[in-house]
């Protein structure tokens, strides 16, 4: 089979070639080193298989034999296993090099590596092609990577494994062992998790099968395709293959590149193609399932990772790494696995002293402030009886309150816990306890949302990184706003899926204000504008709204996620919609203050959708672009995920704003208070699951039969919202319906005196953007507006406007204030490129070109493009 048969390369569709109808991996055990000197990370994966359906073949070959003649199945296996191993040696030969040249060295070598790499991948080509096409493959997503040796693990080979198995089966063939030993091992309830993921960890260390001889693959654009000689069927392929390979310094899933001290680091960059470029993978959402991970970084950083524990951390003996372990019980789509690697450091809960002038150097803050240091080392031997040890050794850093009674619960002093009456927020507990009979309907994992302490935990504990010249600002406005963001979000939601947090300021060049992932969140250094000096929590309403938004995903994107990746409203949607909500409680408002800054948010983004709809193409604005063709796949488990790799749709919000107004007007229809209670009974329903629009549609007509009887109905609400451009006319109605009775309601008492140099960030934001729609202002009005708002110490949205203004009416005086933010804002500059491209003023040009310069090497790579297509 060729996964790229049907994919036409002049589309922007995302391809999800991975066979996921046939086969599913399981569990993935990555064995990781990150270089920071050639920019790859190189190392393993070890997949543990299952197959999905069928029946076993009754002809079956035995393995490496041809069906018509095992010898020359055989000796043709062999050759193959010959040049795979001729093309790997000489790419490990052009990598020492690279390791020991000079910089004038390094393309020479560069272009070596590239070499050999290409001519491994030409042998293992004509190889494939002389296989049988008879023979079943198993279809990664994959791209970007440089693959050295794909192989069969022989876990028959590790003891307490084959201790599972009854005596009975050890006359078995060792393919019936070793199908038999990893289904016994997937199959362990979630009461044993911790011995399930060690047994995975001994499993992925064993020798390959049959003296190291290796599987056939073959790799495309898209996809990395293994295949095993006279294996015809799902069941008869392999359960634990191993992956050996490298990343290369362009691909597409991590981002290489210098953090704001200067320091070098690497994170996985939420790229439209997902973590393919960084480890072979089933990417198709409804691959679920769980990892391990074990990294290798120089001592000096700190490796923050998906995980659910305060990372095992190991120093690797007698080499400037250390070791870095983490895990995920909870099964979850590859693409949800994130990675940082950098010279971070962990934000104090006292403010912390100023950086001295100059310094760039974080390695003592490093060291002082990394997470999971203490003593003792973790030991594999005293998690699993009869393993080796007889003692078990202490886990570096205690351990986090799970749900399972398999892990013990202990204070960790890395992580903050926060007292709810010390912040002084309201200790009630919101989130409805009451059991109204909805229980876990998901597989078999060790879930937070069975477990009674769980319920109750409004809090969990969090930390917060960055670089140290953010510190300051970071201990200012994220650590104080996270404990509230998270007992709100707990107030509104319920039991928080995740069960800690940590939250990382990543570097300039991130395109977004924000990324959430299980148990780590990315937030963009625009949101840490506390605006000027005595705006109190005025000033922290970008920073604040922003957590809430991304800790939302918690719920809306992780624990319930899309089944079909072009539904993204199901993620962005719900979580601008909840921001609001949660923001609000957050602060305490009173119900009038809710609805009037509730009213505010939902005009400034009307106007930003109008906007956003105006110009952009019309198949871009669909919130279910598959229409009744959503969630269905090929016959082996392949898609595509229309329009994902448009360079327009990366910086596009239709998805948040169209899906949050489609929300908004939902509530509208039944109440916001019970909408807000159906939500806790739906995240109850189908936390742990996959779902499609018409999941949370049918669920929400079966609660409220009234709507659906006042014509409100499923082929409605597809048709007005989900399936055509635009948005429907009585969506604006409901807005200004809205608006116009809290107006009614602010009348029946006295009006306050309104200080009109004291603005709100949303209401200053509105004032610039009704100044925007000016053709003309005088001389004075620019200055004037800067002087009375303090325009260059606002948050980020306010700046953002100013600097439209500066643009739009030539206002010299500012043109710094534009410059600055363009370095500053990586973010959010990339509609001012086109801004100061588009009025054909040379200086403004050149502004826009002298900063392009200035960031260039450090913008994300789809922003850079986009800029550059404008620029230059």
């Amino acid at each position: 089979m060729d996964p790229d048969v049907d994919i036409n390369p002049d589309t922007d569709d995302l391809p999800l070639r991975a066979n996921t109808n046939d086969i599913l991996v399981r569990h993935y055990v990555l064995d990781l080193t990150v270089h920071f000197d050639r920019e790859v990370i190189s190392g393993s994966i070890v997949l543990f298989l299952e197959p999905c359906s069928g029946v076993r073949t009754e002809d079956h070959i035995g393995p490496g034999l041809d069906k018509k003649d095992g010898t020359e199945g055989r000796s043709s296996q062999g050759r193959f296993v010959d040049r795979q191993e001729d093309g790997r040696k000489g790419m490990i030969r052009a990598k020492q090099e690279m390791f020991v040249a000079g910089e004038g060295d390094r393309e020479e070598l560069e272009a070596l590596f590239q070499t050999a790499a290409e001519t491994q991948n030409a042998q293992s080509s004509h190889v494939w092609e002389t296989s049988s096409d008879d023979d079943f493959t198993v279809v990664l997503d994959c791209c970007d990577l440089d693959i050295s040796k794909v192989e069969e693990v022989d876990v028959t080979l590790v003891p307490a494994a084959s201790s599972l198995l009854p005596e009975a089966a050890s006359g078995a063939r060792s393919g019936d062992q070793q199908a038999a030993l990893i289904q016994r091992i997937i199959s362990m309830p979630s009461s044993r998790w911790r011995q399930k993921q060690q047994l995975f960890s001994l499993c992925s260390r064993a020798p390959g099968a049959q003296a190291g001889t290796s599987l056939l693959f073959h790799r495309d654009r898209w996809s990395l395709q293994v295949r095993k000689r006279g294996t015809s069927s799902p069941q008869d392929f392999p359960r634990a293959v191993r992956i050996c390979y490298e990343t290369r310094p362009t691909g597409g899933s991590v981002r290489w590149t210098k953090d704001q001290d200067g320091r070098v680091c690497v994170y996985t960059a939420g790229s439209p193609i997902n973590n393919r470029a960084l480890f072979p993978c089933q990417e198709p959402p409804v691959a679920m399932s769980t990892w391990q991970a074990t990294v290798r970084a120089p001592s000096e950083c700190v490796v923050l990772m998906s995980g659910e524990d305060q990372a095992v951390l190991t120093e690797d003996g007698g080499t400037p790494f250390s070791v870095w372990h983490y895990h995920v019980t909870m099964p979850m789509p590859a693409s949800t696995f994130t990675l940082a690697v950098g010279h971070w450091c962990q934000v104090s809960p006292e403010p912390p002293p100023a950086p001295a002038r100059g310094v760039r150097d974080c390695v003592e803050c490093s060291k002082m402030d990394k997470p999971g240091i203490g003593s003792g080392e973790w030991s594999e031997a005293g998690l699993l009886p009869g393993l080796g040890s007889s003692s078990s050794e202490v886990v570096k850093g205690s351990p986090l309150q799970t749900c399972s009674g398999d892990q013990t619960t202990r204070p960790d002093p890395a992580f903050c816990y926060c007292s709810l009456e010390d912040e002084g927020l309201s200790v009630t507990d919101y989130s409805g306890m009451v059991d109204d009979g909805i229980g876990c309907s998901h597989g078999d994992y060790p879930c937070r949302f069975a477990e009674q302490s769980a319920r109750s935990q409004r809090v969990i504990p969090h930390r917060v990184f960055g670089p140290v010249c953010l510190l300051q600002k970071a201990q200012t406005a994220v650590l104080k706003l996270l404990p509230r963001c998270l007992a709100a979000a707990h107030a509104v939601l319920g039991v928080h899926p995740f069960s800690r947090l940590d939250v990382l300021i990543i570097p300039a060049g991130f395109s977004s204000l924000g990324m959430a992932s299980p148990h780590i969140i990315f937030l963009s250094q625009s949101v840490l504008n506390c605006g000027s000096p005595g705006a109190g929590e005025d000033g922290l309403s970008l920073c604040g709204s922003r957590i809430c938004h991304e800790i939302a995903h918690s719920w809306f994107g992780l624990v319930i996620g899309a089944r079909d990746w072009t539904e993204e409203w199901i993620s962005e949607g719900f979580a601008t919609y909840l921001e609001d909500i949660i923001w609000a409680r957050a602060q305490q408002l009173s119900l009038q203050d809710t609805e009037e800054q509730s009213d505010l948010k939902a005009v400034l983004r009307w106007r930003r959708l109008s906007d956003e709809l105006q110009n952009s193409e019309e198949e871009l604005q669909i919130l279910r672009p598959n229409m009744e063709n959503t969630g269905r796949v090929s016959e082996s488990g392949s898609s595509t995920v229309k329009h994902a790799l448009n360079p327009d749709k990366t910086f596009m919000q239709v998805h948040y704003l169209k899906g949050y107004f489609l929300l908004r007007f939902l509530a509208c229809q039944v109440g916001e208070q019970p909408f807000i209670a159906f939500f806790r009974l739906f995240v109850k329903k189908y936390h742990g699951h996959l779902i499609l629009s018409q999941d949370f549609l049918r669920m929400l007509l079966i609660t409220f039969p009234d709507i659906e009887r006042e014509g409100l109905s499923l082929s409605a609400i597809y048709a007005d919202w989900l399936d055509r451009p635009g948005i429907p006319k009585v969506a604006k109605w409901i807005l200004l319906s809205q608006s116009h009775q809290g107006r009614r309601r602010k009348r029946k008492r006295k009006e306050p005196k309104v200080n009109y140099k004291e603005l709100v960030p949303e209401q200053l934001v509105m004032l610039l953007e009704l100044l925007l729609e000016e053709a003309e202002l005088s001389a004075a009005t620019l200055p004037l507006l800067h002087r009375t708002y303090d325009l260059q110490s606002r948050d980020a949205e306010v700046q953002h406007r100013w600097c439209e203004l500066v643009v739009k009416h030539a206002h010299t005086q500012a043109y710094g204030d534009v410059e600055h933010f363009l370095i500053h804002n990586q973010a959010m500059g990339v509609y001012l490129y086109g801004e100061l491209m588009l009025h054909e003023d040379a200086e403004q040009q050149a502004v826009a070109r002298r900063c392009l310069l200035l960031v260039r090497g450090e913008m994300d790579q789809s922003a850079r493009r986009v800029v550059e297509e404008m620029v230059l």
